[in-house]
């Protein structure tokens, strides 16, 4: 039987402002708060929200039956709370339904994967802990950044505890193969490997409305069609993209929502489907191994990394960047922490690609990619000078750990002591009262006690007797 595996992208691009040379060192904020604003919002009205709301009636329609993933980064996530709060509320309400597994990815949507192992760790760490306090899920599944895959990083991720992870089915690594199957990783087996099917994925997210397409305009009987007519063997259908298609990318007019409710029937009237990553992982026996030396995306007509580290400008301003990586990994100053998380998003990185229609011909403030690379090196100019002052460059970076090693072992002590001090503090309040004399009554006691009493009988004290003493008469 044929199963549907639907995942969503939830990412928000990270807005920058303009940044002159003369701000370097009397500017620490770097953003164009306008525009996140107005990004978010736009994006949340018409493309999150009525995305959502269609995704739980599409389960509360088909109870059990219809399943779907869905991951979002650290970056998008604070842009909800802070913006959009309703599309947290509906990503919560669709995971009651019970339909949704999230997954787990890296909290800045950026690279460090490629790069800086560490890094990367906590970045997914962190994503995994806001996941939990969000959804009360435990991501077991891994998705990259722009779908990245490679060997090493699959064995990365492997020796992190997931189970599966998601990548891009690639012409150039699967060759003859078809990504129809389950792999796993070749440096460590027990990661099975999802590859996306980008045809039948760009179908929805990318040629749904174009009026120049052969199969212009698509149905959902006939979508399912395609999938049903697909070899018995190739049991697994991997259909991924982001949630903005449904909205941004294919607008509401092309009744993209009507298409995709009609899915689960059509897709119950053929026999197909649907699960979520772990489902398959767990029920779906690996086809073999999946070399992929080079690192894959799901961007452009290379799926390579080109988009973003493409030029001479987008590697440098790459290594600049991660340069100083573990210096604010170690530092764990919320306020460094978050700036570096922001300026590693993806978008920054791709704003300087020089490719043809790299980015569909947008690149936010910018007007060429050499004008987003100047403004670029110069926040990152300001802030890599932040992090030296406040950890100088003559302390290397083992040094520095060891120190704020110190600094928090001797912080956790004192905290420590200090629940302690309060403990005791309680149990010697405590004793106080139970020690305290028996003596003390009540004023209704005292009032009754303040009384005349009367001495019962049997306690009076008999009234002396008077001793009469007979003298002798003496006779003279």
């Amino acid at each position: 039987m044929k199963t549907v595996c639907l995942y969503f992208e939830i990412h928000q691009n990270i807005h920058l402002k303009r940044y002159r040379f003369f701000d370097i060192g009397t500017d620490h904020y770097y953003y164009d708060d306008y525009e996140n604003a107005r990004s978010i919002s736009e994006t949340a009205e018409r493309s999150y929200v009525p995305a959502l709301q269609t995704l739980i009636e599409m389960a509360e329609a088909n109870p059990g039956e219809f399943k779907c993933a869905i991951s979002l980064s650290g970056c998008a996530i604070e842009q909800l709370e802070n913006h959009a709060p309703q599309c947290i509320e509906l990503l919560q309400k669709l995971n009651d339904t019970g339909c949704v597994e999230f997954l787990a990815e890296p909290y800045s949507h950026g690279f460090s994967s490629l790069i800086n192992e560490d890094t990367f760790r906590d970045e997914v760490q962190r994503l995994c802990k806001k996941v939990k306090s969000l959804f009360g899920q435990e991501p077991k599944i891994f998705r990259n950044s722009c779908l990245i895959y490679s060997d090493d990083i699959g064995e990365l991720v492997a020796s992190m505890g997931f189970k599966g992870m998601l990548a891009e089915g690639a012409k150039h690594v699967l060759g003859w193969k078809s990504p129809h199957f389950v792999y796993n990783c070749c440096r460590d087996p027990r990661l099975k490997l999802l590859l996306r099917d980008y045809s039948l994925s760009e179908d929805i997210s990318f040629r749904f409305n174009d009026s120049s397409w052969s199969e212009y305009p698509l149905f959902a009987d006939t979508y399912a069609d395609w999938i049903a007519q697909l070899p018995e063997e190739e049991q697994v259908i991997n259909i991924f993209m982001e949630l903005c298609a449904l909205g941004i990318f294919q607008p509401l007019s092309s009744n993209i929502l009507e298409f995709m409710k009609a899915l689960p029937v059509q897709f119950k009237q053929r026999g197909i489907t649907f699960s979520t990553p772990s489902e398959i992982c767990g029920r779906v026996k690996s086809a073999g191994d999946l070399t992929v030396t080079y690192p894959t995306s799901w961007v452009d007509e290379e799926r390579d990394m080109s988009p973003w580290l493409g030029n001479v400008m987008q590697r440098e301003a790459f290594n600049k960047l991660y340069s100083i990586a573990d210096r604010v990994r170690i530092c764990r100053d919320r306020r460094l922490m978050q700036d570096f998380d922001y300026l590693q998003a993806s978008n920054n990185l791709r704003f300087m690609s020089t490719k043809p229609n790299s980015y569909g011909g947008y690149r936010g403030i910018y007007d060429s990619p050499y004008d987003a690379f100047t403004n670029y090196m110069n926040i990152l100019g300001d802030f890599i000078t932040r992090v030296n002052e406040r950890y100088p460059l003559d302390i290397d970076n083992e040094e520095l750990n060891s120190l704020l090693t110190t600094i928090k072992n001797q912080g956790d002590e004192l905290a420590l002591k200090n629940k302690e001090i309060s403990k005791l503090q309680n149990m010697l309040a405590r004793f106080e009262k139970e020690e305290a004399p028996k003596s003390e009554v009540s004023p209704v006691e005292a009032e009754e006690a303040s009384k005349p009493q009367a001495t019962p009988a049997a306690k009076r004290k008999a009234p002396a007797r008077k001793t009469t003493v007979k003298k002798n008469a003496t006779t003279k």
